[in-house]
């Protein structure tokens, strides 16, 4: 591990991390058990069309599915991911509701190294730059042009199946998934600086080793996700724009929202959160 003369390290011990498929199949897990209450159902292939207002108070109290027509007793929640601003403006196009949740998706590359001998770690990994990815703000001139709209920082850790997982890069490319080589190897150059060891291994030799994530996080230009009622429909809901924090945030968020849905005591501030800021 390479640090080099001028720069500087920080252990924390107690620093843990979170697997993303046992994680969310745990949540799904303790979600069904309410299932049998009729307090928790699952709508798949189910896209939302419009939201449906009431005709006393002009509030929200449902939302129209292309197969079901579904009310809430309290709120309505909007929790897409880098989705959430799309959906808002394609809901509210035919209500009164003016709202522009200047969320987008940031694209991202993780390579997951199967069976990887060749660096082994007992702890996970990451430079300075990765956690401060929120100051790193381009303008709309930038958004276009690949390597200005590109940052990528080392993060290295083992995930639950004893994968060696790199990381990572970031990326305004609108929606696009798609797998870029160039970005592979960017990552794979950047683990370099501080893995000197990995310089005498080519990423062709790792072919059958090698697979690599792709996906789409929510970013706030401001760095905070969105949490809170939209203004002029206050039992509407949007809980969104965490980017990479989502599935560490998820219950806090979720118990924040219940606490405003409830008018409970708060627990954190939501005045930071709050929609249209």
């Amino acid at each position: 591990f390479g640090v080099g003369q001028e720069c500087g390290a920080v252990f924390l011990s107690d620093d843990c991390q979170l697997d993303v498929r046992r994680t969310v199949a745990f949540v799904e897990q303790g979600n069904r058990l309410f299932a049998s209450q009729g307090r928790y159902t699952e709508f798949y292939n189910d896209p939302a069309l419009s939201l449906i207002r009431s005709n006393e108070k002009g509030g929200v109290e449902g939302v129209k599915t292309k197969k079901n027509t579904l009310y809430g007793r309290k709120s309505i929640i909007i929790a897409a991911g880098c989705w959430t601003g799309d959906l808002m403006q394609d809901l509210l196009r035919k209500s009164d509701i003016r709202m522009n949740v200047p969320l987008q998706p940031r694209k991202g590359f993780l390579l997951v190294l199967e069976n990887f001998k060749s660096l082994r770690l007992n702890h996970g990994l990451m430079e300075a730059g990765y956690v401060n990815h929120q100051n790193y703000v381009i303008s709309e001139q930038r958004e276009d042009d690949h390597e200005e709209a590109l940052s990528v920082s080392m993060a290295a850790t083992i995930d639950a199946y004893g994968n060696l997982v790199l990381g990572s890069s970031r990326q305004f490319a609108g929606f696009n998934t798609e797998l870029d080589m160039q970005i592979v190897n960017r990552i794979w150059e950047r683990a370099h600086e501080f893995f000197p060891a990995l310089k005498e291994i080519s990423l062709e030799s790792l072919n059958e080793k090698l697979n690599v994530r792709v996906g789409l996080r929510p970013y706030m230009p401001d760095g905070k996700p969105v949490i809170g009622p939209v203004p002029s429909a206050p039992n509407l809901f949007i809980a969104a724009g965490h980017e990479g924090e989502g599935l560490s945030m998820a219950l806090g968020t979720a118990e924040l929202v219940v606490d405003m849905i409830e008018g409970n005591p708060w627990q954190v501030d939501p005045k930071h959160f709050a929609v249209g800021r």
